[in-house]
């Protein structure tokens, strides 16, 4: 890919510079006034830069288009930023881009594709008929357009989901509006994503008594280690007490590295074998502000456990005010992601905890997910530090990488 900047006096001085040399083929990626600084810049002519690129070889394929489902009409109380206008989201642009990497940097890094197949169907469009092409859209449209699949591109290549992706798209397509310029789509698209993946209220505390939180989810998603971080930046961190107990009865060795993080925050622990156990051990820790509970980590499939599981719930309901985090691996599969989430939904209400994104270079599924279960996502995890590799959901880090930027 070819990627040169041309300067004139005006926008068609510098757009016809480049065509010059470069050819019919160009995409202008940016359009900016240069300023000069100091007395002498009053008796300087005015002077435009245009960022132009020319692809070497091959096409970038449309986005395949499939229906989605019939999006809700606008409501009333619609954030602002999804009833943003385009001349107020310009206004906004540069907290945009210093959220993500700039867009000319997003484009040289996604443009690396060939151009040979495009040219070629270029030259076929030129022999079309004269009605026809009366209806071709101008040069602005075509690479409007052209961005708008790269964006979708990117999308599915960070395995969003295709529907949502056709989602996003058909959302952006319903306030198609000419001549706006490649960062307000950028930025639109943005807060858009960022806004279907809403917010999570985290762990709280109770009105009353020690707030019972429940750890459930499949096997080898490192719910221990994940409850060990919690755990450890309440206590340490937020200066608040914390009892750690635990229903997985199944694996010793789970048991005992929840009692060796015990040990090492100095906060007590207990094994749970029912559910009269569960009861008493928060009577007995009633001036504790948190009690965590470690689940045992089952097959979703599994109908004995999630039984069991069912009954748990039924008593930690009973001793107290309760929360429910489903703890999932960023590495599994969208379609057994599905069919796990699908199956503690049954039981109860929950919040999401991804793990392992330190083992994944694609975070699709952490928007595909959210958008399936309508459930927000708390807290993430990237490595096995303790109490270190945790922070809460940050939706704009997530976005920013699903649109190619960098973490």
């Amino acid at each position: 890919m070819i990627i040169k900047k041309y300067v004139g006096k005006s926008e068609e001085e510098a757009v016809e510079a480049a065509q010059k040399e470069l050819g019919g083929g160009i995409v202008i990626m940016n359009v900016k006034e240069l300023k000069r600084k100091g007395l002498a810049a009053l008796f300087r002519p005015r002077q435009v830069e245009v960022t132009a690129a020319l692809e070497e070889e091959g096409d970038i394929p449309k986005p395949v288009r499939r229906e989605a489902p019939a999006q809700p009409e606008q409501r009333r109380d619609t954030p602002a930023a999804e009833r943003e206008k385009p001349g107020a989201a310009a206004e906004n642009t540069q907290n945009i881009e210093k959220r993500l990497d700039s867009l000319q940097t997003l484009l040289e890094n996604r443009f690396q594709q060939d151009e040979a197949a495009r040219q070629e169907q270029e030259q076929g469009e030129t022999q079309q008929s004269a009605e026809k092409k009366e209806e071709e859209p101008s040069r602005e449209e075509q690479e409007r357009e052209k961005f708008i699949r790269l964006l979708y591109n990117t999308m599915l290549e960070n395995e969003v989901d295709e529907k949502y992706a056709n989602q996003i798209i058909e959302d952006l397509e319903k306030n198609k509006k000419p001549n706006l310029p490649f960062d307000y789509i950028l930025a639109n698209v943005y807060q858009k994503m960022i806004l279907k993946f809403g917010k999570a209220e985290g762990i709280t505390e109770a009105l009353q008594g020690p707030k019972i939180v429940l750890f459930m989810g499949p096997t080898g998603v490192g719910k221990t280690t994940t409850i060990a971080k919690l755990a450890s930046d309440f206590s340490m961190g937020e200066k608040k007490t914390v009892a750690l107990l635990t229903a997985d009865t199944y694996r010793i060795a789970a048991a005992e590295q929840l009692r060796t993080y015990a040990n090492i925050l100095e906060t007590p622990f207990r094994v749970i074998y029912s559910e009269e156990d569960v009861k008493q051990a928060v009577r007995d820790f009633a001036a504790y502000d948190f009690i965590f509970v470690d689940t045992a980590g089952h097959s979703h499939q599994n109908e004995e456990q999630l039984d069991n599981m069912q009954k748990l719930l039924h008593a930690v309901g009973e001793a107290g005010d309760y929360q429910t985090f489903l703890v999932l691996s960023a590495t599994t599969k969208y379609r057994d992601l599905i069919k796990i989430a699908s199956s503690y939904k049954e039981l109860t209400d929950y919040q999401l905890i991804f793990t392992k994104l330190d083992e994944t270079d694609t975070l699709g599924n952490l928007l595909n997910l959210k958008l399936y279960t309508d459930t927000p996502i708390a807290y993430v995890t990237c490595g096995q530090n303790v109490p270190d590799d945790i922070e809460c959901f940050n939706p704009q880090k997530t976005v920013k990488q699903l649109l190619g930027g960098k973490a």
